[in-house]
This record gives structure tokens, C-alpha cells and sequence, in this order.
């Protein structure tokens, strides 16, 4: 039985992806408490600022797809976590000074997400390169089980550093990480991928991605399925912050504990997902983790406001029971769905492949979080936090009756 540990290059590639999203959940709440907080911002400058760092996904995702097909992934994956790093120091220093702004933050989350759209390409279609086709759903569990435990205990740690040192130096130990997993992933040795995409015109390259997703019968569903999803989920995900902020009136130590509620599901998830999908299937496993979010979601939205220490009790079990459970959907469903995409790709065709997904999936992001944040300033959070529960449920019944329901890893291996 082949094990991952014996191939050395991905253990390299594990440690490297471990250092670079650690910092990632912690930029994530260091950046809304800056906001939040620092900057006087909100729920809109919220949506706003979250959504920046995903529009280069809307203007060059498609394209970069075509270029990751052609350019060295390893290269990529290097250049992009050391500039993301140098580039966080800067808004360390710029929040420091107290020069920065919402529009000049925006800006430089927007080179930020330029530079995270190559990665993000380069580094699932680096996965295949480093090992084989029967490994790829383990392989890419692990990976998720870095991501859940970094969810876990990156928010957490997110919120002691912001209490200790502020948001601006929680960023520059973000940059840190980044820098040390790009150093890192210089060191990783693989053979490099022959290069059968380079020849043609770039949309015509584009093309034949977009028809390999689109056109391919479970791919197209889970494809669709997936943007809706977004969409919903990123309007959650912007509104929840500042719902348990002001709404519920928790302290700012205490988000980063609930937030860790999710990735303790993560990881109780990610460590069943191989299993699940070997006993009920891919399709089957995916259809159940869709319809999971929209319950985790109404027990959060139930909690009540912590005037009290008997309110603030219940609330902190409906918004942790929420979580646990919105983490452990996404730990299921994480690692079969990349298995099964990448398992079903050719190789000259991952960077597109995943490009495509992600550039379209982002682009749900930039509507969805200021849309979000516009709803629940107009509305109120809970208002807002329903509308999202609904697409999330209408989102969870459609993939479940859906053809991609009856998906199989081992029978779509190609």
C-alpha cells in the first residue's frame, strides 16, 4: 500500500501549504478587525475590503488558468508567497503610520488577490505532479486537515494577537508565514511537467478549458452548483463577523474562539472524507455536505443578543453547534471534491481546469460580500443572515438531485 510520507516532495509541499494558511485565517480576521476596529469601517467596508482581494479572479482568471498550463507551477507557487509577503509588510507599515485608508487598502488587497489567483491555480495543479492518481483524495485530505486545523486554531490565535499586539503586526506576522513557505516550496524537487499547452492562441486555450468544465457531464453540475454556493456563502461569511461583534456583542477574543468551532468540524470532517467516500461514494458524500450548511447556519442566526451571562451562554452553544457543523460539511466535501476534479482533468489541462472554478467561484465572492454586508446595514444582520440560509438550502437540494449525486472517484478515473 503506497503511503504519502514516502514521496518527499509533497511532505516539502505539506509543511510549505501548512505555513502559508495558518497565515492566511489569520489575515482574514486581521483585516476585518482592521477595518472594524482600526479603521472605524462598516459592515459595508467590510464586504468591500473582502471583495478586493477577489476581483482580479473576475478580471484575469481565465487567463491565468492558460499561463499556470504553461509557465513552471513550483516557480509560481514561489514567486507569488514571497510577493504576497512583502506585500503585507507594506500594509503593516502603512496601517502602523496611520497612512492607509479603505480605498488604498482595497488597492493593495487587490495586488494581493492578483498574485493569490496564480497560487491558488499553481498550487492545485501542483498536487498531481507530486503524487499518483490513487493518492490524490488522501493526499488532498491531509491538506484539508492542515486547512481545518488552521481554521481551528489560526482565529483563535488571530484574535489573542490582535488583543495583544493590534491588527497592523497580526498582518505582519501573516507576511512572515508567507515568506517562510515560499521559501520553502524553492526547496521542493520534482520533475517538471512537459509543457503540451503551449502552443495555440490564448482563447483558444481559454475555450477548451471552459468546455472541459462546462461540457463534462458531473463537472458542469458541480461546477454551477458550486458558484451558486459561493455566492450565498460569501455573504455569510461577511455578514458573520460583524453579526457576532455588534449583534450578539461578544469581544473580539472571543470571535476568534468561535471561529475555531468551525475548524474543530473541519477536522473531524476531513478525517471521515476518504472514508465517507469510499462507503457511499463521492456524489453521495458531496450531496450530504450541500445540504448541511443551511441547518449549521440557522442555529447560529437563532442565538440570542449576550445582554446577560444566561443569554451570552446560549448564544456561545448555537453559534459553536453552528459552526461544528458548517466546518465539518466543509471538511467532507473538500477533499473529494478536489480528488474527484483532479482526478477526472488531464494534466495539461489542471491549471486551467482549477483556474476556471476558482476565477468564476471568487467572482460569486465579489458580489456576494458587499451584497451582504449592503443587506445587512439595510435590513439588519439576521434579516441578511436568512436570505443567505435560503440559498444555501436551495443550493443543498439542487446538487442532491442532481446526475452529480451518482459521481464515483474510481469509475471517472481516467
Amino acid at each position: 500500500m503506497m503511503k504519502l510520507r514516502e514521496h518527499k516532495s509533497f511532505v516539502r509541499f505539506w509543511v510549505a501549504s501548512a505555513s502559508s494558511t495558518f497565515g492566511m485565517f489569520i489575515l482574514t480576521l486581521a483585516l476585518q478587525v482592521l477595518v472594524v476596529v482600526n479603521m472605524g469601517g462598516s459592515a459595508v467596508d467590510v464586504g468591500w475590503v473582502s471583495a478586493s482581494r477577489w476581483i482580479p479572479y473576475i478580471l484575469l482568471g481565465l487567463l491565468a488558468g492558460v499561463l499556470i498550463d504553461r509557465f513552471h507551477r513550483k516557480t509560481v507557487l514561489v514567486v507569488t508567497n514571497i510577493g504576497r509577503g512583502m506585500l503585507l509588510v507594506m500594509i503593516c507599515l502603512l496601517a502602523v503610520t496611520e497612512v492607509i485608508n479603505i480605498g488604498w487598502l482595497m488597492i493593495m488587497l487587490i495586488l494581493f488577490g492578483v498574485m493569490s489567483l496564480f497560487n491558488d491555480a499553481a498550487y492545485q495543479s501542483f498536487v498531481p505532479q507530486l503524487v499518483p492518481r490513487p493518492l490524490l483524495i488522501r493526499a488532498n485530505a491531509r491538506l484539508e486537515q492542515v486547512s481545518a486545523v488552521a481554521e481551528t486554531s489560526g482565529p483563535a490565535i488571530a484574535g489573542g494577537l490582535v488583543s495583544w499586539i493590534g491588527a497592523p503586526f497580526t498582518i505582519l506576522v501573516n507576511a512572515v508565514s508567507y515568506l517562510f513557505s515560499g521559501v520553502l516550496m524553492a526547496t521542493i524537487k520534482h520533475k517538471p511537467l512537459e509543457k503540451s499547452a503551449t502552443d495555440g492562441r490564448i482563447g483558444k486555450q481559454i475555450k477548451e478549458g471552459l468546455q472541459w468544465m462546462y461540457r463534462h457531464q458531473y463537472l458542469r453540475t458541480l461546477a454551477l452548483n458550486t458558484h451558486a454556493w459561493f455566492l450565498f456563502h460569501s455573504m455569510m461569511i461577511t455578514i458573520f463577523v460583524t453579526f457576532i461583534l455588534i449583534e450578539l456583542g461578544f469581544k473580539e477574543s472571543l470571535l476568534g474562539f468561535l471561529l475555531a468551532a468551525g475548524g474543530v468540524g473541519a477536522v473531524i470532517g476531513t478525517s471521515l472524507s476518504n472514508r465517507a467516500g469510499m462507503r457511499f461514494g463521492v456524489g453521495k458524500s458531496m450531496a450530504f455536505s450541500r445540504i448541511l450548511y443551511g441547518p449549521a447556519v440557522i442555529l447560529m442566526v437563532l442565538s440570542p443578543a449576550a445582554n446577560d451571562s444566561d443569554t451570552q451562554i446560549i448564544a456561545l452553544i448555537f453559534v459553536i453547534l453552528g459552526q461544528l457543523f458548517y466546518g465539518f460539511a466543509m471538511g467532507i466535501e473538500g477533499p473529494l471534491e478536489m480528488g474527484y476534479r483532479q482526478s477526472v482533468t488531464p494534466l495539461h489541462l489542471q491549471g486551467r481546469m482549477n483556474a476556471t472554478l476558482r476565477s468564476i467561484n471568487r467572482s460569486m465572492v465579489v458580489i456576494g460580500a458587499p451584497l451582504g454586508g449592503a443587506i445587512a446595514d439595510g435590513i439588519g444582520f439576521r434579516q441578511a443572515l436568512w436570505i443567505s440560509i435560503v440559498g444555501l438550502i436551495l443550493c443543498g437540494l439542487w446538487f442532491a438531485l442532481s446526475s452529480m449525486r451518482k459521481a464515483q472517484f474510481k469509475e471517472d478515473d481516467e
